[in-house]
């Protein structure tokens, strides 16, 4: 199966605009993580989940598919970066105490990238996947922004969002102990921090790609009277699933 690559293409994009991740996401996953000397995270993009990692683990691995990523990714001297895909990677067996997948497990093939989990796992490491859905921007925007991701790119949308919009509930996960947790990352914005954010999404790219021409300017036409001068709160909503590597 050939890995897609939806990224590299806008990586300098990815690395200005998209989201970090709270606090307490990294608190639940700690506290069902027993040691904390080796950690792997999957599909890093611009490693802002191997550089919060790096503050806690002695080494952080971080592969991704896209050099050009990694190239733009957060540097840390205990951050290790490499090029591989997700189903089948260099390191030895027995090697991570956590491992990590943030906003990338729906372009695996799961079933491989599992299997390859337990192979890097020690036993008894941990697993933790999530992601995080529709951003929400208050009511006067939200029906703007549903119609926006539905309708008018909805239709470049790769069929893998579906696991984002249903929380990977049909997704396998194989693993013990599993738990299941919800956050909120919440930003204070304006609108045209929000609009360069959008121009990240994949289907937002596809669009540009297929009818030469960005449709966030038409978007950001209509948010504007709505949003005004100023910053807004917009909030995304996490899901999260941990388990245990027996």
């Amino acid at each position: 199966m050939q890995p897609l690559d939806r990224f590299s293409g806008h990586a300098d994009l990815y690395a200005q605009y998209r989201i970090d991740y709270p606090a307490e996401l990294y608190d639940f996953i700690l506290s069902v993580t027993s040691n904390r000397q080796t950690a792997w995270d999957c599909a890093t993009g611009n490693g802002q989940v191997a550089s919060a990692l790096a503050d806690i683990f002695d080494r952080v691995d971080a592969t991704d598919i896209s050099e050009t990523q990694l190239i733009l990714a957060v540097k840390k001297a205990t951050i290790h970066y490499q090029t591989s895909q997700a189903e089948q990677t260099p390191f030895a067996s027995q090697t991570f105490d956590l491992i990590t997948v943030a906003q990338a497990l729906h372009w695996f093939d799961v079933n491989a990238f599992h299997q390859e989990v337990r192979r890097v796992a020690k036993p008894g490491a941990t697993i933790a996947e999530w992601g995080y859905g529709l951003v929400q921007a208050g009511q006067d925007l939200d029906g703007v922004m549903l119609d926006f991701y539905r309708n008018r790119i909805g239709p470049y949308w790769d069929p893998q969002r579906m696991h984002i919009d249903n929380r990977y509930a049909t997704l396998p996960f194989p693993f013990a102990d599993a738990q299941h947790a919800t956050f909120t990352a919440c930003r204070t914005w304006t609108v045209e921090r929000f609009l360069n954010y959008l121009r990240t999404w994949s289907a937002v790219r596809q669009y540009i790609y297929e009818n030469e021409e960005d449709p966030i300017i038409g978007l950001g036409e209509e948010l504007q009277p709505l949003w005004g001068d100023g910053e807004r709160e917009v909030q995304f909503p996490i899901f999260l699933r941990v388990g245990r590597v027996l």
